[in-house]
């Protein structure tokens, strides 16, 4: 029976980072993978897909020029499903080659098949060749989520869909309703709001996005509204019913009724936890297929670790790939160190949302000193050059120390520019650093110091 130091089950972001982890010390690892191709939900139907189409949108809608060019300007006049696939599967393609290369380059073992447990230390994989059986030291679960289902929406994989069968719409629907605000149902929002896509969107809470900053939010809704995207918020979903005109209708528990040509659902994901048989390794999973994980990512079982996804909130690629090198690192004492207060957050609307720290909610409720220092892009010069006039950057920071205590913004490139406040806000810096620092012009992120300087002016 073949033996190794590290089974990683699962080979997306997390998988990935704990097997190299692991292979950079000298371990023997082998990454068990279901798909025909490497790189799990992220490369193959999740973040990568969702990435690319929207920058597919953003060039061929021709955005970002229509404030030079007049809205009826457009790099495509036409754009199909078509437009929108060649650009993702070129993409797709590339990043499960490098994935590949970067395992095999480092030695490790990728065995493709469906593993489930027999043991604490024994994994049996079955592929198109039979089966057979693995045993490890230590395991890591990095099997990540599939959309969750309801018995009330009948998919049909054209016209009513999950997040995962985005691409396998023929067209591009003249009306859409998305089911659940969350950030998967908003992201796909966005774009087809862009597109011309009359959206409707069907959200349980009061608020979109509600762990991001308020502004942030309520800025976003105002750009969705200006598209034409109708929020039915504080509202759910009863039932969803497939018309012989091919249309579409979904029932609200309000009794509404909504029609349009496509439905996304996009309530929740759940943990593909069911053909592990984790009973077999002494572990269990929640009614949302999550395993439950100590701060070291240890599952009850002490050699078990779980990453990713499958772990729950925050469900970013980014966390899951430290989680999976946090992992490995701790199962064979690497020293490591990681800050999961000052992770970031990129959330892909449009414009863009990203966030690192406390938000004001959050700060207000801890009764924490605060002021904010709000940038506007409209205000910089490399805003009006490139376009976008719709951003701002708002920093929060202690009243009394002026230490940075959380940095939000919205607008084009957000997820980039915020790594500047991110570095700041992790050293313990303080709103000076942006007041004494010279930026290059004309760039955004000069809005560090113009915000800064706001914020300052405020106390």
């Amino acid at each position: 029976m073949p033996r190794f130091d590290l089974i990683v089950i699962g080979s997306g972001p997390g998988g990935q980072r704990a097997a190299i982890q692991a292979a950079k010390v000298g371990k023997h690892v082998a990454v068990i993978e279901k798909r025909a191709a490497l790189g799990g939900v992220c490369i193959n139907t999740g973040t990568i897909p969702s990435k690319t189409m929207r920058e597919a949108v953003l060039h061929l809608s021709g955005l970002h020029a229509q404030n030079f060019y007049g809205m009826d300007y457009r790099v495509k006049e036409k754009i199909t499903m078509e437009d929108l696939i060649f650009r993702v599967q070129r993409v797709i393609e590339n990043e499960i080659s490098v994935t590949h290369a970067q395992l095999q380059r480092n030695g490790v073992e990728v065995i493709h098949g469906t593993a489930s447990f027999v043991g604490p230390n024994r994994v049996r994989v079955e592929g198109a060749n039979g089966y057979g059986e693995l045993e490890a030291d230590h395991i890591v679960i990095a099997v990540g989520t599939k959309p969750a289902e309801s018995s009330k929406v009948p998919f049909n994989g054209t016209t009513i869909i999950n997040s995962d069968q985005i691409l396998s719409m023929p067209q591009i629907p003249k009306s859409l309703i998305i089911c659940g605000g969350g950030v998967i149902g908003t992201e796909y929002c966005c774009m087809y709001a862009v597109l011309g896509v009359r959206v409707t969107l069907v959200e349980k809470r009061s608020r979109l996005l509600d762990f991001a900053d308020g502004e942030m939010v309520e800025a976003l809704c105002y750009h969705l509204r200006d598209r034409r995207v109708t929020l039915r918020l504080n509202e759910g979903v009863s039932s969803v019913e497939e018309m012989p005109d091919g249309k579409v209708v979904a029932w609200l528990d309000s009794k509404k009724k909504l029609v349009g040509d496509a439905l996304l659902y996009a309530v929740g994901r759940q943990g593909n936890v069911a053909e592990l048989n984790l009973g077999a390794a002494g572990i269990e999973a929640d009614e949302r297929g999550r395993i439950l994980v100590d701060k070291d990512y240890r599952t009850k079982q002490p050699n078990i670790y779980a990453v990713g996804d499958v772990i729950g909130f925050p469900s970013l690629a980014s966390v899951s790939m430290e989680q999976g090198r946090m992992a490995a690192a701790r199962a064979f004492n690497v020293p490591a160190t990681s800050d999961p207060a000052h992770y970031p957050y990129g959330i892909y609307t449009i414009p863009e949302i990203s966030f690192v720290g406390k938000t004001e909610e959050q700060l207000t409720a801890e009764d924490v000193p605060y002021e904010i220092g709000v940038a506007y892009f409209r205000e910089m010069a490399r805003g009006q050059i490139s376009g976008d006039t719709a951003g701002r950057l708002k920093i929060i920071f202690h009243r009394e120390t002026k230490e940075l205590l959380g940095v939000h913004i919205i607008g084009d490139g957000a997820s980039e520019l915020l790594h500047i406040g991110q570095a700041v806000l992790i050293l313990k810096g303080t709103v000076d650093y942006f007041v004494n620092t010279v930026f290059n012009y004309p760039t955004l992120a000069e809005c560090y110091k113009a915000a800064a300087f706001n914020g300052l002016n405020r106390l």
